[in-house]
């Protein structure tokens, strides 16, 4: 302190050997025991001067799995509606056409807390816009969706709240450049938000790389190989729940494979599932499918290393 004085040693708080640090209620992270940027303030408490702090996660976690939850049935609205009273039954797609965008903006402010640092909303902007070019390059060739390699490595080096959040930007930023927005829009929104939280949540193998010891080949064969196969499964679910939601308009009534509102539940999921596999799951659904596991393959190993670099960068 000034004037030589020492500080109530219940006051002290230590940076490193003989180094201690000036504001109570920091502690420095691990590995840089001098750098006053590296101290964050502890969780559960306040900090001085009305800064912003980090807090736990797990409450922005269950809003988004709820969310997700009433999104679904946004999406499957079609397969539900015969539960609903038949003089309700008109309201119920305009329900669903407003809650998914609805939810799109809410969950993106909600998640946007924990986008907070200058670094994150960076790498978020970057990644929007590479996604968002990507995307717009795809646009004509039928199913070729080369966004998905980078929303499945993103997530997956990012966590799932970035993947989301780069789903909904990227969908959001191609469209606004490309023109087109329509009533389809929010729904391609949450659902590419969804590729890339799950590549997120999916489980960790070994332990994590780091600059002075890189993850061995094993695992990150391995790890390139769980994100091809989840590539896959996300490029037909993604085909699938983009179809269930606008099925009720694409094909007209008193065919095998048509919407009807009155109809038992089973008699529509056996009409949609026939419909999907015709007009999307056996064509584009399966090339969207093969170009994400070719990208994954081929970039992924290099992709994933620069962006983990690009976290690991400033710790």
């Amino acid at each position: 302190g000034a004037g030589g004085r020492r500080a109530p040693a219940g006051r002290r708080h230590r940076l490193g050997r003989g180094v201690r640090h000036p504001r109570p209620g920091l502690r420095p992270r691990p590995g840089h025991a001098h750098d006053l940027d590296g101290c964050r303030p502890r969780r559960g408490r306040p900090a001085r001067g009305g800064g912003m702090i980090r807090t736990d996660g797990r409450w922005t976690a269950g809003i988004l799995v709820g969310g997700s939850i009433l999104a679904a049935a946004g999406f499957a609205w079609p397969l539900f509606a015969a539960a609903v009273p038949r003089d309700a039954q008109g309201a119920v797609p305009i329900v669903a056409f407003a809650l998914v965008p609805a939810l799109v903006v809410a969950l993106a402010l909600t998640l946007d807390r924990e986008m907070y640092t200058a670094k994150t909303v960076a790498l978020l902007g970057v990644l929007s816009a590479v996604g968002a070019a990507v995307r717009i390059a795809g646009t004509g060739v039928g199913g070729v969706e080369a966004v998905f390699v980078l929303l499945v490595l993103a997530g997956r080096a990012y966590g799932a709240r970035f993947g989301f959040l780069l789903g909904l930007l990227t969908i959001a930023v191609s469209s606004m450049l490309w023109g087109g927005f329509g009533p389809w829009t929010p729904f391609q929104m949450f659902a590419c938000g969804w590729v890339g939280a799950g590549a997120g949540l999916l489980p960790r193998i070994g332990r994590a790389g780091t600059r002075s010891a890189p993850r061995s080949r094993p695992a990150a064969r391995l790890e390139i190989a769980l994100l091809t196969g989840y590539g896959i499964v996300a490029s037909y679910l993604f085909g699938l729940v983009m179809n269930l939601w606008f099925w009720p308009f694409a094909v007209g009534s008193g065919t095998g494979i048509s919407y009807a509102a009155d109809a038992p539940l089973g008699d529509n999921v056996a009409s949609f599932t026939l419909y999907t596999l015709v007009t999307s799951t056996l064509t584009w659904d399966t090339v969207r499918a093969v170009t994400t596991a070719v990208g994954i393959v081929l970039v992924g190993p290099a992709a994933l290393s620069a962006l983990r670099r690009a976290r690991l960068a400033g710790r």
